[in-house]
């Protein structure tokens, strides 16, 4: 399966499977701001996304990644922040896809880890996670701030 840095031009499609992570979330609907959130993100360098090309065209999945640091250990990491595969190309690999490649990109960029945080309730995602080598963390616990 083929997974891609998105482009420019993959922002329409792109910004529909962004709106559809962002409701399975729970969220009210927004493609517009979806798109506008990508764009600006793309524009800036501020995240990578990958994206996994279906074969009849279109999009079947994404994940996007933001650069980070991890001061303890002197080097950079990333935050995979965002994974979604269109409920009609799950069981085919696609996620599974998506976190290789994203993890080859953490390899290529030197990076100390890749970090990611799910849903508890998210088992399905959990197992496919721990079968690629991912770890729960039990040493530290994560903690947030609501600003709004």
């Amino acid at each position: 399966m083929t997974v891609r840095p998105a482009t420019l031009d993959d922002l329409p499609e792109l910004a529909a499977l962004f709106d559809a992570y962002r409701v399975f979330y729970g969220l009210a609907g927004d493609q517009p701001a979806a798109e506008a959130y990508l764009d600006e993100r793309m524009r800036r360098a501020d995240s990578i996304v990958l994206v996994a090309p279906a074969a009849s065209g279109g999009l079947d999945g994404f994940t996007q990644l933001y650069p980070s640091f991890c001061s303890l250990e002197l080097a950079p990491i990333f935050v995979l922040y965002d994974l979604f595969v269109r409920p009609e190309a799950r069981g085919g690999g696609v996620a599974r896809s998506l976190l290789e490649a994203a993890r080859r990109l953490g390899v290529d960029a030197g990076a100390a880890r890749l970090e990611l945080s799910t849903a508890r309730t998210n088992t399905t995602a959990q197992r496919l996670y721990e079968s690629l080598g991912w770890q729960p963390d039990e040493e530290y616990l994560h903690y947030e701030l609501p600003l709004r």
